[in-house]
């Protein structure tokens, strides 16, 4: 099934379906949950599924499911998609404004989830005509944002015998109707980072019959990321940022306990993989320095997502089919994590940024209580991903598509 064929089809498909698909990405807006707890999004999507004929696997911890269309014959591709959402308020005047105190689709996960939903009962269709020659994998992951969804997917089983796997995530700097692609790496590796600081308290009066534990906290603040900045290669970009830091209770009393915690974020695997031993010694000098005792609670988050060449290909060239010329847009590396890339140290594949801007609008960042998106973007996603699984399994890998490469480059 070939462009203006293809086109056709999914235009069919999204006049009969695409209010409907707004309507459902509305209610997960509405009723929002965090990492983990996405039981009623998990039950939405499982009964819609169910409908259109298929089989839903839900996962053993009872968040995020696995559904298979097609047949095992030829290859095996999955589609992701994350559906959990962040601890934010949602700040929105809007109808569809979220009724849970504390939490809001504030990523676009409802808008993946959606988009992976609409993808999902087109291939039924497709699959129903005999005109899906193998097997898709719908992955509805939860807890991507904690992160530790795509962990939980990969061990029961979600990736085993796939051959390809594809995801996007919602841009807000991108119009609607336009995909950023990049081969390569196209997000950063993402860790936690705590640091508890101990040493005898006092009196402020007399710093020196003390460790001064608030100075030796705000030297380790300052130094560390300064250190690492001279350790590393700068093309790496491996930063520390700190968020939190708390010491003491009174103004005039020197603390025995202090924290700070932050995340680290590098471009380059290499360097993530030192990342850890690098920063404990450099911690180790810095607080010896100043006869404090410091620890460090080091916790794993996410490598860089690095895109497959070919597999961008097929992005590109069902963005092509589905969407039109000049659909395709290049994009940067970003310093955010996403454990998408998870699946990509077992399996080639790419992720797609989806342009969620309405053209000459406002630009709603994400992880604010403000982000939303022009709900045009989830019919171009469905034509996207439905494209993309077409794309995969129909076709090998495109070796040269110049009017695409040009524009990634």
């Amino acid at each position: 099934m070939r462009g203006r064929e293809l086109r056709g089809e999914l235009d069919a498909f999204l006049a009969e379906n695409e209010q409907d698909l707004v309507a459902f990405r509305r209610d997960l807006h509405r009723h929002p949950e965090l990492a983990f707890a996405e039981y009623r999004t998990t039950q939405r999507i499982a009964d819609r599924l169910t409908a259109a004929g298929l089989a839903p696997s839900v996962l053993p911890r009872g968040t995020g499911l696995i559904c298979d269309v097609g047949s095992g014959d030829g290859p095996t591709i999955a589609l992701r998609a994350d559906i959990d959402a962040l601890p934010l308020q949602d700040e929105k005047d809007a109808s569809y404004r979220s009724t849970v105190n504390g939490a809001c689709h504030a990523c676009g996960h409802d808008v993946h989830t959606t988009i992976l939903l609409g993808t999902s009962l087109f291939l039924a269709q497709q699959a129903a005509a005999g005109l899906l020659p193998g097997r898709v994998r719908l992955i509805f992951q939860p807890a991507e944002e904690l992160p530790g969804g795509a962990l939980e997917v990969m061990a029961h089983g979600g990736i085993s015998g796939v051959d390809r796997i594809f995801g996007l995530h919602c841009d807000p700097r991108v119009d609607v109707g336009q995909i950023g692609l990049k081969t390569g790496p196209i997000t950063s590796a993402c860790d936690k980072l705590a640091i508890r600081v101990k040493g005898p308290g006092g009196h402020t009066a007399r710093p020196h019959l003390t460790a001064d534990l608030v100075f030796a906290l705000a030297k380790i603040l300052t130094e560390l990321p300064a250190a690492l900045s001279r350790r590393v290669d700068p093309r790496s970009s491996l930063s520390l940022v700190w968020g939190k830091v708390e010491a003491g209770t009174a103004a005039n009393a020197i603390p025995d306990d202090g924290l700070a915690e932050g995340t680290v974020r590098c471009l380059d695997e290499n360097a993530w993989h030192a990342a850890p031993d690098l920063i404990k010694a450099l911690l180790e000098s810095v607080a010896g320095a100043y006869g404090v005792e410091a620890t460090m609670d080091y916790t794993r988050g996410v490598p860089p997502v690095v895109n497959d060449e070919s597999s961008v290909d097929m992005f590109a060239e069902a963005a092509e089919r589905a969407l039109g010329s000049g659909s395709v847009v290049s994009t940067q590396q970003s310093l955010g994590g996403e454990d998408f890339a998870w699946y990509l140290e077992s399996i080639p594949g790419a992720f797609a940024r989806l342009g969620t801007r309405t053209p000459g609008g406002t630009t709603y960042d994400i992880h604010q209580g403000t982000f939303d998106v022009d709900e045009q973007a989830i019919g171009m996603g469905v034509r996207l991903m439905a494209a993309t699984a077409l794309t995969s399994l129909w076709d090998s890998p495109i070796p040269t598509l110049d009017h695409i490469t040009n524009a990634l480059t």
